[in-house]
């Protein structure tokens, strides 16, 4: 079953100026697109849980997600987005 994803204003925020000051944009374009992908197929299974089983980080370098997933509506929200080293 898919999800539907979604990104908060700060989550856009944060990607907007993890991509303004990266090196390698297109890296940080692919992993969004990557993370997206992931959380639209299987959320539940993807990264590790942070606090609870349905709010979890995830990362593909060279950013990581934060995202909690709604399971009654098949919603993902991605409340924010960090740089990973």
């Amino acid at each position: 079953m898919s999800y539907r994803v979604e990104w908060t204003t700060d989550a856009e925020n944060d990607l907007a100026t993890i991509w303004t000051a990266a090196t390698d944009r297109t890296a940080v374009t692919d992993a969004s697109a990557r993370l997206d992908a992931q959380l639209a197929r299987a959320p539940l299974g993807f990264g590790q849980p942070w606090g609870s089983s349905v709010h979890r980080i995830a990362t593909d370098d060279p950013i990581g997600i934060e995202f909690e997933i709604i399971e009654d509506d098949k919603v993902v929200l991605v409340h924010g987005v960090f740089t990973v080293n």
